[in-house]
């Protein structure tokens, strides 16, 4: 299946400098910010630069930099909000949600980084 890319997407507009954003970080390939409707006390958004509507585009499509670059984007921003449990920090979820099964609102892909208390689990454990 192939992915058609919408450019009017809100991280589009946002990538494009169009709509604001309190900006973690950015690189080469990727752009980390506050999410404006944040679920837990530390709420960071990571994007790709590139147009990949979900996390399997991405993967069979960008290139080997991209990859790395988005990765390694994410990495970072875990240190720079001091969530790594490696150096102390209480640790984190990491979501892409995909598609309508996986409640994706804006069909640009995008990872959520949440900290800052304990989330619970995201779905129950059978009994």
């Amino acid at each position: 299946m192939s992915y058609s890319y919408d450019d009017q997407n809100i991280f589009a507009k946002i990538l494009r400098g169009e709509i604001p954003n309190k900006t973690v970080l950015e690189t080469k390939h990727a752009l980390a910010f506050e999410d404006i409707a944040p679920q837990a006390p530390t709420h960071v958004l990571v994007i790709p630069k590139g147009p990949y509507v979900n996390y399997d585009h991405f993967a069979q499509q960008a290139s080997d930099e991209e990859i790395v670059g988005f990765t390694r984007a994410i990495g970072e921003v875990c240190k720079l909000l001091g969530v790594q449990p490696s150096m102390d920090g209480m640790g984190y979820r990491a979501i892409a949600n995909t598609g309508e099964a996986g409640v994706q609102e804006v069909p640009h892909l995008h990872v959520h980084i949440l900290s800052g208390r304990i989330l619970g689990r995201m779905i129950p454990r059978p009994s």
